[in-house]
């Protein structure tokens, strides 16, 4: 039996991260990194001490039956980690679908609100389209004002930046390849 698989089918099955099941069982994170990938072989005491993180009894580990769950495909506005700050709030749809292509946010800025004086580089493409609001769209050199149904679309290793010059949220939707977030 491949219990590290296992471990990972579970853990992930429950929703939970290594890192939250390190922390419940009292173990290090590099401690369930390595049983799931099989680069160690937990005793039966140590194999106990991290199931009761989940919780489940040592039976029900070897006799559950993991059903194969279809790939998510719709994701609530609630179940959409926020990755902004400082008055930009970035939802990710489809965290942790895995082998993501594209990086999809619903990106909402407060007034004055920008991603940082430092411009952003970053391999990959992007676009995106503005559905409220009035966001300030910096290339490079240029600066391009966008009002909701404008949209855009340049190479992300150009230096850019994005900020609210409005008196009320901006809103925009945006796509990334390779997703970046």
């Amino acid at each position: 039996m491949d219990i590290g698989a296992r471990l990972k089918m579970v853990r992930e099955a429950q929703g939970i991260s290594q890192r939250e099941l390190a922390k419940r069982a009292g173990v290090t994170n590099a401690s369930i990194s390595l049983i799931e990938q099989n680069r160690v072989s937990p005793s039966v005491s140590s194999l106990k001490k991290v199931l009761d993180g989940l919780p489940m009894s040592m039976a029900d580990f070897f006799t559950f039956e993991l059903e194969q769950q279809p790939p998510r495909q719709v994701f609530a506005a609630a179940e959409q980690p926020d990755l902004g700050g400082n008055g930009v709030a970035m939802w990710l749809v489809g965290a942790g679908v895995e082998n993501r292509q594209i990086g999809l946010l619903r990106e909402v800025y407060a007034p004055g609100a920008d991603t940082g004086t430092e411009m952003l580089k970053h391999e990959g493409q992007e676009c995106g389209v503005v559905t409220q609001g009035c966001i300030e769209l910096t290339i490079d050199t240029q600066v391009h004002i966008l009002h909701p149904g404008d949209g855009y679309y340049f190479s992300s290793n150009q230096p850019h930046r994005f900020r609210n010059i409005g008196e009320t949220e901006a809103i925009l939707i945006s796509a990334n390849n390779p997703p970046t977030l």
